[in-house]
């Protein structure tokens, strides 16, 4: 779906992990991906509570999920628990998700952090964040995210 066919308000595209969550957010206009944060994973409830808050004060109106897949685009188990991720996050914030290919998003995250001089500290950080960033970029400089367009990857 492109993003006009939803209700305004902002994007988030999610880096899923099982330990953290890298969050990015679009401008308003939904032009511009920058970081927002590092989310550290604490339990279902405390999960859910972060999540909605950040719909609440953000202004969240679509979540773009990273979906990992192989290289040649066939979908692995990380991408099972990706999935499984966004089906919880789409029902505990009413917000509708999008899947979207995040192949190579960490490396070209981890290229970005190289290039900005930063200790190896502050690089790991920023690179869960960096990589949804990365991620939601793509996304919006496809276009329109109509299922049956290269990188998009609705249910």
């Amino acid at each position: 779906m492109s993003p006009q066919r939803h209700s305004p308000g902002r994007i988030a595209g999610i880096d899923f992990g099982t330990v953290r969550i890298g969050i990015a957010l679009s401008d308003p206009d939904r032009t511009i991906a920058s970081p927002y944060e590092n989310y550290t994973r604490r339990g279902t409830d405390q999960d859910r509570r972060r999540m909605v808050r950040l719909v609440e004060e953000e202004g969240v109106a679509l979540f773009v999920v990273g979906l990992p897949v192989h290289l040649d685009g066939r979908e692995s188990s990380k991408s099972i628990e990706a999935r499984r991720f966004g089906a919880w996050l789409a029902e505990v914030t009413g917000v509708p998700v999008e899947f979207f290919d995040e192949r190579f998003t960490s490396h070209e995250a981890e290229q970005l952090l190289l290039g900005a001089e930063m200790t190896s500290k502050r690089r790991k950080r920023r690179l869960d964040m960096v990589a949804a960033q990365v991620l939601l970029a793509a996304y919006l400089e496809s276009g329109s995210q109509h299922p049956d367009e290269p990188g998009a990857l609705d249910d």
